[in-house]
């Protein structure tokens, strides 16, 4: 079998799946045929140089952006039928909080727009905020919150709709490094905990290996599947790990991999 032959525990199956966009200046080619296939509970992780197409293809995966050629399906059905399902949750890159509303109002959002009953929707509030370590802070609002736990209740109002599949667009990519490695650790911890299936767009190498059970490299506009590279370390994993000869040696060859995207892309 094929690293991208679909199988019964496949959450996104991608084939030959290509994006342009029309601009004023003419046709832009974002992605070129894509095959990926992403296996329920892997945390997957994309890298690439800036406009490469990672978050355009996991835009793609959540229906915010259609493919022009190619197949995908996300839980076997359309993105657009995902979509309509609540079949994924979206992380983005800025935490996009509501300032007038409390953390707790924040989370719920999306259950409010989903009809739960008042009590259902505290329920989950509380049980997310819980596993994201926020409890405490349900009345705070967003203004009086660090980056770090801002982005935490991004994440749990996220996971508010109990969501097969985690989508994360760089969530820690303005924080400092010492908040982005807390938070690394915490994050693994979340996914052990709740058996999530992650695609987690990112432009750090060390954060890439460490989260990740396989990493895709990309290649430079068009976005292409340079590599991808199996992340066998132990699940259980600290930051003590990134010292390690295994984890060096996942890091040389992702870097490789980007080098000869690079490559590529000069011919």
């Amino acid at each position: 079998m094929s690293d991208n032959a679909p199988s019964s525990d496949t959450v996104v199956q991608i084939d030959q799946l290509s994006l342009d966009f029309d601009t004023v200046d003419g046709p832009v080619h974002a992605l070129s045929g894509i095959d990926l296939a992403i296996r329920e509970g892997e945390f997957v992780s994309l890298i690439g140089p800036s406009g490469c197409g990672k978050t355009t293809l996991l835009r793609v995966i959540a229906d915010l952006e259609k493919h022009s050629s190619g197949k995908i399906l996300v839980n076997g059905i359309s993105p657009d039928q995902a979509r309509q399902d609540r079949s994924y949750g979206y992380v983005f890159q800025a935490p996009a909080l509501y300032p007038w509303r409390t953390v707790t109002k924040n989370v719920v959002l999306p259950l409010e727009i989903m009809g739960l009953t008042r009590s259902e929707q505290q329920t989950r509030a509380k049980k997310y905020l819980d596993l994201v370590n926020l409890s405490g802070f349900e009345n705070k609002y967003p203004w009086q919150l660090s980056g770090g736990m801002q982005q935490r209740v991004s994440i749990a109002r996220a996971l508010s709709v109990e969501p097969q599949l985690l989508l994360m667009d760089e969530p820690f990519g303005a924080l400092d490094e010492i908040t982005r490695d807390h938070l690394n650790e915490q994050l693994l911890e979340l996914w052990r905990k709740t058996g999530k299936t992650v695609v987690f767009v990112t432009h750090s190498i060390p954060e890439a290996v460490f989260l990740s059970t396989r990493v895709v490299v990309m290649s430079p506009r068009p976005g292409r599947v340079m590599d991808v590279i199996e992340c066998d370390l132990p699940s259980e994993r600290t930051l003590d790990i990134r010292e390690t000869p295994d984890f060096l040696s996942l890091a040389h060859r992702v870097r490789q991999g980007l080098k000869a995207g690079h490559s590529y892309d000069d011919e």
